[in-house]
């Protein structure tokens, strides 16, 4: 069983950045590949990026290509999600999600409870 909990969204300027966190329990937490989604208003949840259980492959949605950037620590047990030059498009409910293979689809067996990011134009 894992549990994951997302902070570090609010409100921002387009242009700006934020960094979201994923904290997980677990023991099992080195063993899990770990995705970020977002769902906007009226949308369907959609891929944003993923990474492997060691960190050394990471995938994007080519909407964020360049501007995010996914890491993790698994001293800590989080994930990261590293946002610059954010646009209004951005705007959505972003979940960290886990699971034992990695993927780019929303077959994870483990999600949090999202946090809110607002980009102003």
């Amino acid at each position: 069983q894992v549990q994951l909990v997302e902070s570090g969204g609010g409100l921002v300027q387009a242009g700006g950045l934020l960094r979201l966190s994923c904290a997980a329990s677990g023991r099992t937490f080195s063993r899990y590949a770990m995705g970020w989604f977002r769902q906007a208003p009226g949308k369907e949840r959609e891929f944003v990026a993923a990474i492997n259980w060691s960190g050394a492959s990471t995938y994007y949605a080519d909407s964020v290509k360049g501007r995010f950037t996914i890491s993790r620590d698994n001293a800590k047990i989080t994930v990261y999600l590293q946002m610059n030059s954010l646009k209004p498009e951005d705007t959505a409910v972003y979940y960290c999600a886990a699971d034992r293979e990695l993927t780019m689809t929303l077959d994870y067996d483990y999600w949090g409870q999202g946090t809110q990011v607002t980009v102003s134009s």
